[in-house]
């Protein structure tokens, strides 16, 4: 009788396990085969040709950023005709916009840019540097794929709810000027976030990867301008120079870095200073990017003020400052960025033509590095928290991952050991590379957010990550109250450029 019962038991068990099992296995076979048609979509080759084109559009466009007119509006009018309701001119910055389909939640959103950057004409697919015009801008940091490749990936979530009934919303926040960090304070400020639970940024590279936890630098975006009194230069004791006060205060902020913490970064540009060496200026601007940790960077962004202060004391002159854009530092959500790890690994590199090799190794060539080609391999995920913080770059995607679980998937398509903001990214940023690249991107980002909506589990642990980091560091902007958006910015160098420009624009039909 005990022999029976014990063989009842062990019977028991096992039919539990095995319905477990079929079960647990079931539900996979399901989301991979719904994650399988949005691959296959994305697949076509009229899809790798559409979004590969309009990547290409986007780069010979080569918008400044708050300028970008074209770009935003081939991108919305892309997801428009899918389907999508696009509403422009969020936030108070004409060229942003949301872009929605499906109801109710969860709602998962995709972050996209397009701004390119000053001084980096250079023609595709050229291993030297070749600029199409001297002085103008191009894409030497991949927006024109990121902003597609974000665009690409929300149609292929639409297919797929649309073919399995699915229910929720995916977003595209298209987002200018990341390169000034402006677009993400403003829209996070706008409460455009509100009600979103999870949102996927991309980012072009030489890699397949993502990370987790704090990165970056938290950064103040400064314009101080000086008012003096003009005259003729051979009389200068009647005048009041608001050049000489901008020259005084680089003096001070100069010497401030020898008492700054190793953390810093910080750089100007003098963005007027007069017209004529006979004629004292009466109005000078400068320019400053503060850099430094969360925990830094406000104090050292009031020493910076106070060497304005000092330069303006010393010439008699008066100084105003407009802060454009202030964030802080970038804190990415590990669940997310394991399941964006988890769809890496499925989806894999692309394969690269022996052509696409060779242009590759031309580049590396030219720039001195090894002659590896495309990458092959993809990364392992990155703890960002074990690395010894010394300072970086920055990008307005954390503002947004400071109110909503956010992580960044980079995607391959850039020659590896090209430079950022340079001639050589601009050149592999373009062609049949870029368009694997942003096609992969896509893939990624499709999948994940398609586990997202399928798994509620996987959503709850991503927002108790999120609420318990946000109860340690509490989110306070940084951006002063009476900041406004600046409009004009690169207006006048988008008036310059843009008429020698439009030759050379590739145009694309939707």
């Amino acid at each position: 009788m005990k022999e029976y019962k014990r063989k009842s038991v062990l019977i028991f068990i096992l039919l539990f396990f095995s319905i477990g099992i079929v079960s647990g296995t079931e539900a996979a076979v399901k989301k991979q085969k719904e994650k399988n048609f949005a691959i296959q979509w994305l697949n076509q080759p009229e899809v790798v040709k559409k979004f590969g084109k309009t990547s290409d559009a986007i780069w010979s466009y080569a918008e400044l950023g708050m300028q970008e007119f074209k770009s935003s509006k081939l991108l919305a009018q892309t997801l428009d005709q899918a389907g999508f309701t696009v509403e422009m001119g969020v936030a108070g910055i004409p060229t942003s916009f949301i872009a929605s389909y499906g109801s109710g939640s969860p709602v998962i959103g995709i972050l996209g840019e397009y701004d390119a950057l000053p001084m980096l004409s250079q023609k595709g697919r050229v291993p030297r540097k070749d600029p199409i015009i001297e002085g103008a801008p191009g894409h030497g940091c991949g927006h024109n794929t990121m902003g597609t490749a974000a665009a690409a990936a929300a149609i292929a979530v639409k297919q797929v709810m649309d073919k399995y009934g699915i229910e929720g919303t995916i977003k595209v926040f298209g987002s200018p000027a990341e390169e000034t960090l402006i677009s993400r304070p403003y829209m996070v400020r706008a409460g455009i976030f509100q009600n979103v639970d999870v949102v996927i940024d991309n980012h072009n590279s030489s890699s397949l990867s993502t990370g987790y936890g704090t990165s970056g630098n938290a950064m103040f975006s400064t314009v101080f301008t000086f008012k003096g009194t003009t005259s003729h230069g051979a009389s200068p004791w009647t005048a009041k120079s608001a050049l000489d006060a901008i020259e005084i205060m680089n003096v001070a902020t100069n010497y401030l870095r020898e008492h700054l913490y190793f953390t810093y970064r910080l750089h100007y540009v003098i963005t007027e200073g007069g017209e004529a060496p006979n004629v004292v200026p009466d109005t000078s601007r400068v320019w400053y990017f503060v850099r430094n940790s969360d925990s830094r960077v406000e104090e050292m962004h009031q020493r910076v003020i106070n060497c304005a202060k000092a330069g303006a004391l010393a010439t008699g002159t008066e100084v105003k400052f407009r802060v454009l854009s202030a964030i802080h530092q970038k804190n990415s959500n590990k669940v997310l960025a394991q399941i964006i790890q988890k769809n890496i690994k499925w989806i894999g590199m692309p394969e690269w033509t022996e052509e696409e090799n060779e242009f590759a190794k031309a580049l590396q060539k030219e720039l001195g590095k090894t002659e590896e080609g495309m990458p092959t391999e993809v990364n392992e995920i990155r703890n960002y928290n074990e690395q010894r913080f010394v300072g970086g770059g920055s990008s307005d995607v954390a503002e947004v991952s400071r109110v909503v679980p956010t992580a960044t998937l980079r995607f391959p398509g850039r020659v590896p050991g090209t430079i950022s903001h340079h001639w050589s990214a601009v050149a592999s940023n373009y062609g049949s590379t870029a368009w694997k690249g942003l096609n992969t991107g896509a893939k990624v980002m499709a999948a994940t957010a398609i586990d997202l909506y399928l798994n509620q589990e996987i959503l709850t642990k991503i927002k108790q990550e999120f609420e318990a980091y946000e109860k340690e560091h509490p989110y306070e902007s940084f951006l002063p109250e009476n900041s406004k958006p600046p409009l004009d910015l690169n207006k006048e160098l988008m008036e310059k450029w843009r008429p020698k420009m439009e030759k050379h624009y590739i145009e694309v039909s939707n």
